[in-house]
Formats: structure tokens, sequence, C-alpha cells
């Protein structure tokens, strides 16, 4: 385990720490690969905007890049901040010296709306760069500067990303995080066919650097051996997470949280020992008053998910036996889909939510949720007809925790609804920890 895959990232420095080489290193650290780095410049630089700019001298960024691939086995590279037409052409001479796939991040402009490449080098990096390129990610400002043309629609996006691979690229990958649409589209044109990402929009001004992020992880992807559309899918889920979990430091727009994806794998086991005692407790009191027909479930999510696979329940349920109350199974990552889809939806509002359990309503548990807890009722009568299609996206539970979120700023302790045609009647509790989760299933119990 002391061997590691090597990529390179040719790029500027961000001495805010959230873009350039600082986040080409941090991402690629997350992808279990070795990150390696040739300095083209240095910023003054925070969540605010940048303050200057130093460009390194050509001889010292090539010295870089041949002091690197001629000691490590360098799988990929990819470049960043490329400020001018000399670094430029330096980058895209030394690379062809090396036969290395290449990821091509166009930066154009900072997050901040500050130049970061001369108007004049734009020609260059197109003639000089691209067509060396594996992979090119302009995001849309910087695609419509490529092709000088605007950009407005998905179908655009993919013309424009025919048109960039004219240029000589392999692939480009457009990106669309700055489109007015409700969601986020991403285009891959490669292997004259187009794939679509769709992915949701977050409530978020966290996303500074996710572009240098997309591309170092791809590069990652790349040294690792992967095909580019693996590469892509991996660092496309990597950005998604990142952003959703984005960091808030500094004063502007904050980072993405590039090590969110490790940080969550390391807490699994911690989220199914979670479930554990809270279910050895339930069972210790025996609170079959609480258990609905459908069976009691606990969740955990681990702090970082994004999907019912990354969160901890109970495989079959907990259920009324002549022995009190028993699980039919162990605790299992994605062992629930009603329960983790419903804690998922209620952390799209809070992420410090981390813990739900859906239980028997009757008048008894609706007044002690009432009088204990803060509990809003959802009318499911009008509750849409479940849509396989969304089930990733939350589906029905999402809808009942948007419709318990109306007018509210905080997710509410307790979400329940009386029924409907085919549908139980539920009271679902939700806590910022498994030990609160535990504490308030027990509380209730005490109440009815």
């Amino acid at each position: 385990m002391t061997e590691r895959d090597v990529a390179l990232t040719i790029a500027g420095s961000d001495s805010g720490g959230g873009a350039g080489v600082q986040a080409d290193l941090k991402t690629m650290a997350a992808m279990g690969v070795f990150g390696t780095s040739a300095v083209t410049s240095v910023t003054a630089q925070n969540t605010r905007g940048v303050e200057a700019i130093d460009d390194v001298e050509t001889d010292v960024i090539e010295a870089q890049i041949r002091a690197v691939a001629e000691d490590f086995d360098v799988g990929a590279a990819k470049t960043g901040m490329l400020s001018s037409a000399p670094i430029i052409e330096t980058v895209a001479d030394c690379l062809a010296d090396y036969d290395l796939p290449l990821v091509v991040d166009p930066v154009m402009v900072a997050q901040s709306g500050d130049r970061l490449l001369a108007p004049e080098a734009e020609e260059t990096l197109q003639t000089e760069l691209l067509p060396r390129a594996t992979l090119v990610t302009p995001n849309l400002p910087e695609a419509e500067v490529l092709v000088g043309a605007d950009v407005g629609n998905e179908r655009e996006m993919r013309s424009v990303a025919e048109r960039i691979a004219a240029d000589g690229p392999d692939a480009v990958l457009v990106t669309g995080g700055h489109l007015n649409d409700d969601g986020l589209v991403d285009v891959l044109y490669a292997d004259g066919e187009t794939r679509t990402f769709r992915k949701r929009r977050f409530d978020t001004d966290n996303t500074h650097g996710s572009g240098c992020t997309l591309s170092s992880a791809v590069a990652a992807g790349l040294a690792s051996g992967e095909d580019l559309h693996a590469a892509v899918d991996r660092a496309e889920a990597l950005v998604d997470r990142g952003v959703r979990y984005g960091l808030d430091v500094g004063e502007g727009a904050g980072p993405v949280h590039h090590a969110a994806g490790i940080r969550n794998d390391a807490a699994r086991y911690d989220a199914l020992e979670a479930v554990r005692n809270v279910v050895n407790a339930l069972r210790h009191r025996d609170v079959s008053a609480l258990v609905p027909e459908v069976g009691l479930n606990v969740a955990v999510a681990t702090p970082y998910a994004t999907d019912t696979d990354e969160v901890a329940a109970v495989e079959g349920r907990l259920h009324r036996t002549g022995d009190g109350v028993t699980p039919a199974g162990c605790p299992r990552l994605g062992a629930s889909s009603h329960v983790a889809r419903l804690l998922l939806a209620a952390r799209d509002h809070d992420p410090s939510v981390i813990a739900a359990a859906n239980v028997r309503l009757d008048d008894a548990v609706a007044a002690a949720a009432d009088g204990q807890l803060d509990a809003v009722e959802v009318d499911r009568a009008a509750e849409p007809d479940a849509d396989p299609t969304e089930a990733r996206a939350g589906g029905t539970m999402a809808w009942t925790v948007e419709r318990a979120m109306a007018g509210r700023e905080t997710v509410p302790d307790a979400i329940y609804d009386r029924g409907a045609v085919g549908k139980e009647a539920m009271c679902r509790l939700f806590a910022d920890s498994p030990a609160e989760l535990r504490d308030r299933l027990l509380e209730l119990d005490d109440a009815v």
C-alpha cells in the first residue's frame, strides 16, 4: 500500500487554498493519487477575490515539469491557470516530450470575476494546447470565448462542445453551472457522442475551485488507469458531493469540500454502530406501541451522504413479536428506502440532521408529538403518485418534507400525517444525533 499512481498539475497557486494548485493536490489525494505540481503563477487570493498576480519565469516552469516527469512515473497531467502566450507555449512544448494523458482546464476568469488569462493568449491556447488535450473542461463563459458565441441552453452546450472538439482535443466537457436553470447540466462530447450529466443545484455560494477540482479529479482518474468515461463519472460525483457540503470559510465564496468523500467513507462504521445502539435501546424498553404495521426503522446518515447507500438502517425493519420489538435483520448501509430518502430530503435543508425514524401514529402519538416536540402535520391525500425515476431525488418522501418545510427555516423534530388511501398513518422523527433520536423515541413511548 506504499505505492501510488502519480498525477501532475501545472497551474497557478491560490493563497486562499480553494482553487489552483492547492485544490488540485487536495483533489488528487482524495482520489488516492499522489499529486505533483508545477506552479505557473503566484496569486494573492482569498474568498473575496484576487489581489495580485506574479507569473513564474518560463524557464522555471519548464524546469518544474521536467523535474517531476523525469523522476516520477506520471500517469496523467492537467493544466490550469496559464496566464500568457509564452507560458502556454512553454507548457505545450514541454509536454510534447512526454506521452501523457492531458486534461486542459482553460482557466480564463476567476470566480470573483478577476481576469486570469490575457486576451491575446486565447488564440495560443486554442492552437498550441487544446490539440494536445485528452479532455478540455471549459465552463460556459470559457466555452463562449473559445467558440465566440453565446451559450444559453443545453442544446447549445452540445453544439459548442462539438465545435471545441474540432480544434483537436479528444473530448470536451462543458460545465453548465452558469446556466440560469433550476438544475445543473454538464455535457461531455467524446468519441463522436454526447453524454449529459444532470445534477441538483444547491443553495450555496461555496463553489470556489469547483472547476479546478473537476479537472484534477479527471486527471487523477486517468493516472489511475481509468478510461475517460469512468474518470469523468468519478470526478462528477466528487464535485457534486464537494459542492453540496462546501466549506464556509472566509468572508466570500468558500471552497468545495475536497475531502468530503473520504471522510464520508471513514464514517460508515460509526453510522452502523449508531443504528445498532438505538435498536438495542428500543429492544430493551420494548416500544411495541410505537411500531407501525409496516415496521419501524431507524436511519443514521454518514456525515456527507448523498445517496441511500450511505444511510445505515435495519434490514427488514423492526416488528412487534411475542418477545417485544425484534429487528428482522442487522444494520446495513442501504437497508432502507423509505426512511433513508426522508432523511436525505431533510438534510437538503439542514445537513446537521443526521438521524430519523418512522413510528406508528394515533391520537396519543400525535398529541405527544405536538406537546413535546416541534411537530408539523402534513396531509398526504394531496401527495403525488410515486415516480420510480425520482427515487434517487427522494420521490414522495421529498414531497413530504417540502410540504412540512413551507414557511419554515428549520427542519421539524417530527412530521406526521393521518394517512390516505393505501397509506398508513405515520409519524417521522428527526434528530441531530443518534442519541437525540433515541431519547425522543423513548420519551414518546413514555407519553403513549
